[in-house]
């Protein structure tokens, strides 16, 4: 039997091109933020449990994300008209105002992101992207429909890719509160020998291939 394939956008790939209607009004992406980080964050359905908790905890996030100048965007295979209800409804029962477009998504957007996976029945999953502002996917985190996402963790990777490009630095586990370095970062290999060498005059090093600095 010919397995089926799955189209998805890979790290490093051009965020597939998609025009869509959403609950603020038409939205053609990357186009519409080019020059711009944003987040896209998808759902199975509108008026679920599990996406409604979710879409609180996103909100309950949006001003860390705009300090850091980053466009949400969610997006659920559901309607506009759905999209508005829904939102209404989180608004009057729970008291929380969303504020970020919902994408009205359907088959061929979810084919294009890769949102449907035949191992997991007819609904797509829970899909994340995280484009940077020459429109390139710099991470791309799927979860199925029964577990919810941790929206810290999606604050924290965006963060952390900015601050990669920014220093020219990587990143550690759990930056910022890495249990052997702390909030340091860590600077790129050396190049030559006699680089290596002066490596532990320059920075703070367990050995010449592991050395961090703080982040300026």
């Amino acid at each position: 039997m010919q397995e089926s394939k799955i189209n998805m956008p890979l790290l490093g790939d051009t965020f597939p091109e998609i025009s869509a209607s959403t609950s603020h009004g038409p939205m053609n992406l990357p186009g519409d933020l080019k020059g711009q980080w944003f987040v896209l964050f998808s759902h199975p359905a509108d008026f679920t449990p599990v996406c409604t908790t979710e879409f609180v905890a996103f909100q309950k996030r949006i001003k860390a994300f705009e300090q850091m100048g980053v466009k949400l965007i969610g997006m659920s295979v559901d309607q506009v008209f759905s999209h508005i209800k829904w939102v209404e409804w989180i608004k009057e029962k729970l008291d929380v105002e969303i504020t970020f477009p919902i994408v009205a998504a359907n088959d061929a957007i979810a084919n294009k992101l890769g949102m449907l996976h035949p191992g997991k029945g007819s609904n797509t999953v829970r899909a994340v992207f995280v484009v940077d502002p020459e429109s390139k996917v710099r991470l791309v985190l799927y979860y199925p429909q029964e577990i919810g996402r941790n929206m810290d963790e999606i604050v924290r990777a965006t963060k952390a890719l900015m601050a990669s490009d920014a220093n020219g630095v990587a990143i550690p586990a759990g930056w910022p509160e890495n249990e052997l370095i702390g909030n340091k970062v860590i600077v790129p290999p050396p190049q030559s020998q006699e680089e290596a060498k002066k490596r532990p005059d320059q920075y703070e090093c367990y050995d010449w291939w592991f050395c961090y600095r703080d982040l300026k």
